[in-house]
């Protein structure tokens, strides 16, 4: 089979993984070696948490530009480096990947790193499109890898309280969350656009891989590197940190499906920049007897990002900074205030639990063959079709059900 063929057939492949065992048993001092697909700042990030766990090597990394394939030789001596992913899960010495692609990409390399008998950490959002978030999850449940999505606030030890105090019903009847992230940047220069470096030409950039059969007849630096401003490659901030904040507050509350329906506004304000995704907006997600609610703006940092569970007994505030989904570090914590009308005598609590590694937690569940990751594949279907459901309502400039969002076609998001 060429490789043209084998693309086409990852979904069927995945779900075939099911009567497959895994690769080799590995014991608690196995050294566990692992592939990077998508050496990008993200991608490194996501490296460099890798290695600083104990037993684990990377022997492979795969990224469309050569710049980048250096900077990883640079960062780990003695690697092989591809441009094409293929070619890297092709490996039969490689147990686990770790994939940081650009978000049109994630669908395609989670699926062919199933079909290759491969763990896999899988950067969000899962998914560029619903459709895709289904193949996923269909794939995900059928296969016997082990599957961690990154949303890396999953393993916090915020979560772990905010969850405790709800399920103790310290809240009372929960019907809106309020969530946030606002950001600046300087006058004049948009959030996420970078410099496009001197050799990024089609000579050092696997152009048509990056593509992905997208309708490009000519090769762009800018879009290349700044692709996060585009819908054909990107789904803007809604997918870039709402679903981090959507999987934080979805699991606090127990909530396992997506939303009911979805309504997003707002535009282009900040920085008039070239760019196709809003950069401020607000997204409200109905679901039974309760709303939640996420705005951002790139114009102003102040109040950083966080949530508000606003219940008839009580509320629970969890604020952190501005940056913090990208770090993975708190700055902030979480708190349960009581509401005196139906609290009273009830004391103000300050969590106090201690969270844990998210790639650490990957790796543990690799070794125990323990599907159940902090963030496993059902996470990223839920927060993958709810932003996929906040950017279809922009786009429509209209409220979208659950329903509706789930007939809409890759054209819908292009």
């Amino acid at each position: 089979m060429d490789r043209r063929n084998f693309l086409s057939n990852v979904g069927k492949g995945a779900v075939a993984m099911a009567a497959m065992p895994s690769m080799r048993a590995l014991g608690a001092n196995d050294r566990i070696r692992i592939g990077l697909i998508g050496a990008g700042d993200r991608g490194m990030q996501d490296l460099s948490d890798a290695l600083k766990q104990p037993n684990v090597e990377c022997v492979a990394v795969a990224d469309a530009y050569s710049r980048r394939r250096d900077l990883a030789k640079a960062r780990v001596p003695g690697i092989t480096t591809y441009d094409d992913p293929m070619r890297l899960l092709e490996r039969k010495d490689i147990d686990a990947v770790i994939n940081a692609t650009p978000l049109h990409l994630h669908a395609k390399y989670f699926l062919a790193s199933l079909d290759a008998g491969k763990d896999l950490y899988s950067e969000k959002t899962m998914t560029w499109d619903i459709p895709q978030a289904v193949a996923c999850l269909k794939a995900g449940e059928a296969s016997k890898q082990v599957i961690q999505i990154g949303t890396q606030h999953e393993s916090s030890g915020e979560l772990k309280d905010a969850k405790e105090w709800i399920a103790k019903g310290y809240l009372g009847k929960i019907t809106m969350v309020e969530s946030w992230i606002s950001r600046n940047t300087p006058r004049g220069h948009g959030q996420w656009v970078r410099p496009v470096p001197s050799d990024c030409n089609p000579e050092h950039v696997n152009w048509q891989l990056f593509l992905d059969g997208r309708p490009e007849p000519r090769f762009d630096a800018y879009k290349y590197i700044n692709w996060r401003l585009f819908w054909e490659f990107s789904g803007g901030n809604v997918t870039e940190n709402m679903v981090h904040q959507n999987a934080w507050i979805t699991s606090a509350l127990g909530l396992k499906d997506p939303p009911l329906a979805a309504s997003m506004m707002g535009g282009i304000f900040s920085e008039k920049d070239g760019r196709q995704v809003p950069d401020t907006f607000n997204v409200t997600l109905e679901y039974p007897e309760m709303i939640v609610v996420w705005q951002s703006t790139f114009s102003n940092s102040h109040y950083g990002l966080g949530e508000h569970f606003l219940g008839s007994s009580g509320t629970i505030e969890h604020v952190s900074g501005s940056t913090d989904m990208i770090t993975g570090r708190t700055t902030g914590g979480v708190s349960f205030y009581p509401e005196r009308v139906n609290s009273p005598g009830v004391p103000a609590m300050h969590g106090e639990s201690k969270g844990v590694n998210h790639m650490a937690n990957w790796f543990e569940c690799i070794r125990s063959r323990n599907k159940a990751t902090n963030a496993p594949v059902e996470t990223g279907y839920r927060t993958a079709v709810a932003g996929h459901m906040a950017n279809l309502a922009y786009r429509r400039k209209t409220r979208v059900t659950l329903e509706e969002a789930m007939q809409a076609t890759k054209a819908d998001w292009m």
